[in-house]
């Protein structure tokens, strides 16, 4: 199972929320700083086309029993994806200390 690749996608959502970060951490900081960054996020996805299941549940999904999404931490934000198949698909990247409940519940629960 080591040796299987995934494909791993960003969705448009992912996608958007990398693109907020960089804005704010370009502006509030600097350029440098906020490509930095990014290039941190994107070896963290990387790593996930050999090793899917390498991240944990999230607890407030995994406290309504709902368990086929994963997460990666790379403090403070937090990498939500899930596997479907032999594709990863990464649906948030945000920081962790957003109200995360309303943010999954509003993303990946559509409520």
């Amino acid at each position: 199972m080591a040796d299987q690749r995934f494909e791993v996608r960003l969705t448009e959502g992912a996608e958007g929320d990398l693109k907020a970060i960089h804005t704010w951490l370009a502006e509030h900081r600097s350029e440098e700083d906020a490509d930095t960054l990014l290039e941190s996020f994107l070896e963290k996805v990387a790593t996930l086309e050999r090793f899917p299941s390498r991240g944990g549940i999230p607890k407030e999904l995994g406290a309504l029993g709902i368990r086929e999404f994963r997460q990666i931490l790379m403090s403070p934000y937090r990498l939500i994806y899930r596997v479907i198949g032999d594709t990863v698909f990464i649906l948030v990247i945000a920081d962790g200390r957003r109200d995360m409940q309303a943010l999954l519940e509003h993303r990946l629960l559509n409520r």
